[in-house]
């Protein structure tokens, strides 16, 4: 069999958060493309608007059900850039960046919090960012007055609502098996074929050990996704490890780790690291840790936005394949590219042209690196399932990667 360019990676997220873990839907999707901002009513239960109380833009201001009337106080856009929802020149707002249920929603200067970011779900509902939880009518009393809430979300109607241009996401999930890619077999699936792209083998569980220098200028890629000295995600990895075990054989590189984020360098590294890193990988321990942050950094988010926006299994891993090669963030720049050329289907958009929409972007992304020039684990791989329908990514799978063939299932 051929082997391969080695590994290919461009890691350009941030670090910042060291090992802060993200709530479930503490990330922002645009309501719309930024070219396909809409301003309008929000019609929600019994035909009634979102309204701001006696029209004032005071901030504090109330946000209540109401008769519709066609006033700029019912006249809200979507689409912004920053996933606000915005009337009188203000925002939505979840009462001092409130969790918990029954958090009152008021009208506040846009701030660009999390309180203020809102996601159009499949199911019809508008999720807020910071709580994960859905814009509510309390007590489901159309009554005019009635103040808006932040609520668990749920399938009622006081959950529902029309955006401006008549949208609403679609109230019924896409057909199909129904398993997400975060079932323990899919998962494994997923795996297989990430492993084939960047090790030119389905056994991704022989790579825990994998180390060398690629010359991609990221210093040692290593391990199970290709964790780098050079961007932040290996020294995360050998913390955790310590974090847990004390004292073990990568621990003493933690300084030198420290000290080459960012750079190419070996400098402190060298000769014992690639050794001592072979040496962890028979640890059990060091194993559970790869996954860990794997799932933790790449794995986990990448699925959660999938399903935020209304994909099923292939491109849940669409935008897996895509973060383990660009980093979470490089995935997130792809899809808002995107949204540019089509919406997911928690927009209303066909998940089909969708995903070749985000597919393309990604493409154009590959190619701005000659290292990321050869795109068949894109073209060969996951346009080949999407072309055959198989949206669920269900076995048996067939395809090719660097022009050598593979079969799972």
């Amino acid at each position: 069999m051929t082997i391969p360019k080695p590994p290919r990676r461009k890691r350009t997220i941030a670090y910042a958060l060291g090992g802060v873990l993200i709530p479930a839907a503490g990330i922002a999707y645009g309501l719309l493309p930024a070219s396909a901002a809409a301003a309008g009513p929000i019609r929600g239960l019994a035909g009634k608007c979102v309204d701001v109380a006696a029209a004032s833009s005071a901030n504090g201001t109330a946000v209540q059900l109401y008769d519709c009337n066609g006033t700029s106080a019912q006249t809200w856009t979507v689409g912004n850039a920053d996933s606000s929802i915005r009337a009188l020149g203000k925002c939505l707002d979840v009462t001092a960046a409130g969790t918990a249920d029954g958090t009152k929603i008021q009208l506040y200067d846009c701030n660009g919090t999390a309180a203020q970011r809102w996601t159009a779900a499949a199911n019809g509902t508008l999720v807020n960012a910071g709580s994960g939880k859905c814009l509510d009518v309390p007590n489901n009393s159309s009554a005019n007055g009635n103040r808006l809430q932040i609520w668990s979300c749920g399938t009622g109607a006081n959950q529902r609502w029309t955006l401006p241009g008549g949208t609403t996401p679609p109230t019924t999930a896409p057909p199909g098996s129904g398993v997400n890619l975060d079932d323990p077999a899919k998962k494994d699936v997923a795996m297989q074929i990430v492993s084939a792209a960047e090790n030119s083998s389905l056994d991704w569980r022989a790579q825990f050990s994998y180390i060398e220098d690629i010359g991609d200028g990221r210093g040692y890629t290593a391990g199970i996704i290709g964790f780098c000295s050079g961007t932040g995600d290996m020294l995360e990895l050998v913390q955790a490890y310590t974090a847990t075990k004390p004292g073990n054989v990568l621990a003493r590189y933690l300084p030198a780790l420290r000290n080459v984020n960012g750079s190419s360098s070996h400098a402190g590294l060298d000769p014992g690291f690639t050794g001592d890193w072979r040496t962890a990988a028979a640890d059990p321990v060091f194993r559970a840790a790869q996954e860990s942050e794997r799932d933790r950094v790449y794995f986990n988010p990448s699925v959660r936005d999938g399903k935020a926006d209304g994909v099923r299994a292939l491109g849940q891993f669409a935008y897996y394949d895509a973060a383990v090669v660009h980093g979470y963030e490089g995935m997130r720049s792809i899809r808002s590219r995107a949204l540019g050329r089509a919406r997911p289907p928690a927009q209303g958009g066909n998940e089909t042209t969708w995903l070749n929409a985000f597919l393309d972007e990604r493409v154009v992304e590959m190619k701005k690196e000659a290292a990321h020039e050869d795109v068949t684990r894109i073209d060969t791989a996951q346009r080949v399932f999407l072309r055959n329908g198989n949206l669920d990514l269900n076995t048996p799978l067939d395809f090719s990667i660097y022009g050598d063939r593979y079969h799972i299932g």
